[in-house]
Parts: C-alpha cells; sequence; structure tokens
C-alpha cells in the first residue's frame, strides 16, 4: 500500500528533475526592450525632430503661462486698479486660460502621436534585431528585464542589441547637415573685392 503512495511521487520526482536539468541546458538572455530602443540613434534624431516640430507651440504655451503669471500677480498686488481694469484683467485671462488648454491638449494629443508612429516602426525592427542576436549567440530564450526578478550582468544583451540596431539602421541624414554648413562660410569674403572699386 504504502509501496503504491510512493511510486506516484517517485514519478513527479523524476519530471521535475528532468525539466530542471532541461532548464539548465537553455542558454537564456535579458534585454530591457525599452532602454535597447531609446538609446538607438534613430529614436534620439526622431526625437530631436519631434521636438523641434512642437517647440513653437511650446514657446507659445510657455508665454501664456507667464502672462497668466502676471495677470495674477497683478490683480493681487496692485489695489489702485478700477474695477473695469479688473474686470478686463480677468477676462484676458479667462481668454488666455483657455487658449492654453487648448494649445497643451493639442501638444499632448500630436506628441502622443508622433511618438506611436515612431515607436511601432522602430520596434518591431528591434524585434526582428534581438531575434538575429539571440540566434547569432545559441540563445534559446531571452526576456525582457522587467520580467525577470533577478538576473547577471553578463547575461544583459541591451547595450548589444542597441550597437546591432544602429549597425543595421544607421542614421545617415546627420553627416550631411555638418558637412553642408562649413561652405557657408566662404561666402562672405567675395564682399572684400567690392570695396577698391570705390577709389
Amino acid at each position: 500500500m504504502s509501496f503504491r503512495m510512493l511510486r506516484p511521487l517517485l514519478a513527479c520526482s523524476a519530471l521535475c528533475l528532468a525539466s530542471q536539468l532541461a532548464m539548465a541546458q537553455t542558454k537564456v538572455a535579458v534585454i530591457s526592450l525599452q532602454k535597447a530602443l531609446f538609446d538607438t540613434a534613430e529614436i534620439k534624431e526622431a526625437r530631436e525632430k519631434m521636438l523641434a516640430t512642437l517647440k513653437p507651440r511650446q514657446e507659445q504655451a510657455d508665454k501664456l503661462n507667464q502672462d497668466l503669471a502676471q495677470i495674477a500677480q497683478k490683480l493681487q498686488s496692485d489695489s489702485a486698479l478700477t474695477q473695469e481694469a479688473q474686470f478686463d484683467l480677468n477676462t484676458d485671462g479667462k481668454r488666455k486660460q483657455v487658449e492654453l488648454q487648448r494649445i497643451n491638449e493639442d501638444l499632448e494629443a500630436d506628441s502622443s502621436r508622433m511618438q506611436s508612429e515612431i515607436l511601432s516602426k522602430s520596434t518591431e525592427k528591434m524585434q526582428a534585431v534581438v531575434k538575429k542576436l539571440a540566434e547569432e549567440k545559441g540563445m534559446d530564450l531571452v526576456v525582457d528585464t522587467q520580467a525577470a526578478l533577478y538576473f547577471k550582468p553578463a547575461m544583459d544583451l541591451t547595450a548589444e542589441a542597441t550597437a546591432a540596431y544602429d549597425k543595421a539602421y544607421p542614421v545617415a541624414p546627420a553627416a550631411p547637415k555638418t558637412s553642408a554648413a562649413p561652405p557657408k562660410a566662404p561666402a562672405a569674403p567675395p564682399k572684400a573685392p567690392a570695396a577698391p572699386p570705390k577709389k
């Protein structure tokens, strides 16, 4: 009777041991997909372009914030204001507050849309890069660091994934811009020869 009860326990132990051995032979790596992606030259350039596109409206929002702060300060500190002046300031403040809210909502919506467009394309490419990198290294499993409670630093492929992505998708436009800037300087010297004819 006791032997019959022991047999299932032995079978269960054997299965556990087999699974542990299988896991021991499995080569596992980890990666912070978000960091690997955000550190790429492509994403950094896309972020700079996005900020440059949104900058005029951001500056407009900052100006409105300053105007509202000045209006609030004037209403609180200037006791010589007439009721009509106070009414005008309050009306102007409400108008600017509505305008500021609209600009902030548009900024948030456009920023979210632009980020999602950039990340959706780049995430697919990064996943392909990680898959190729894992195959080259003979990895059986790659887990995101957010899902791992503990891992050795040697298992982290984040930096390698970023480097592999930059190699596969180099950012070319950055170089021509710097090389295109110097030619503008020689345009100034031609003005000098114009002086002698005046004599």
